[in-house]
């Protein structure tokens, strides 16, 4: 009797980690083709001719269309750089530099995936309207209260996400030196 308990306790630990450890790797699976630079994660197998089979899970669970490896790639932030949950709220400040490629958009969504650009404004901010210092590095406000400058404006309450995707891009390819470089994500004020 206490073989056959033991050994049914054995397989519901082993159920338990195998669906636990899989629910993991497609909803959030940083530990597993994904890639962290500071608070932004990039899922760079994604854009492969044969991504790994949990790259290919979590792609079939976002239901969204990836770039090709040689098209670009795209990063995501939930958070800032402090670990804090990005919130409507509160204004944020991205600064520093973006991996080298050819063109980039900056847009932030909701949970749902909506994008949350004010109305009357363009639904993403792109590379080339951005004003930048002598060093190339650029300071993008973004948030529900108009600032100066580079400025990302957005409607809505509640928590939300940035998506920053580089058009025909090197990161991650092995050329160029400032490929593991990313922005920084700073809260501001809150209302």
């Amino acid at each position: 009797m206490r073989f056959v308990l033991l050994l049914l306790s054995t397989i519901l630990v082993a159920l338990a980690t195998g669906f636990g450890l899989s629910y993991y790797a497609l909803n959030d699976g940083r530990l597993v083709g994904a890639v962290q630079i500071g608070a932004w994660t990039s899922w760079p197998d994604l854009g492969a001719a044969s991504p790994n089979p949990y790259s290919r899970g979590h792609l079939a669970r976002e239901a969204a269309l990836q770039l090709g490896r040689s098209e670009g790639l795209r990063f995501t932030a939930t958070t800032d750089s402090a670990g804090e949950p990005l919130d409507l709220r509160c204004t944020y400040v991205l600064e520093g530099h973006v991996p080298v490629s050819t063109f980039w958009t900056l847009v932030a969504l909701d949970p749902a995936g909506r994008n949350l650009a004010a109305p009357e404004t363009d639904l993403a901010l792109r590379s080339s309207e951005i004003a930048r210092d002598n060093s190339g590095a650029m300071v993008v406000s973004v948030g529900t209260a108009l600032r100066p400058g580079n400025w990302l404006e957005l409607a809505g309450r509640g928590p939300f996400g940035l998506a920053l995707t580089l058009y025909d891009t090197t990161a991650f390819s092995g050329f160029g030196a400032d490929n593991d470089t990313m922005p920084t994500i700073t809260r501001g004020a809150c209302a």
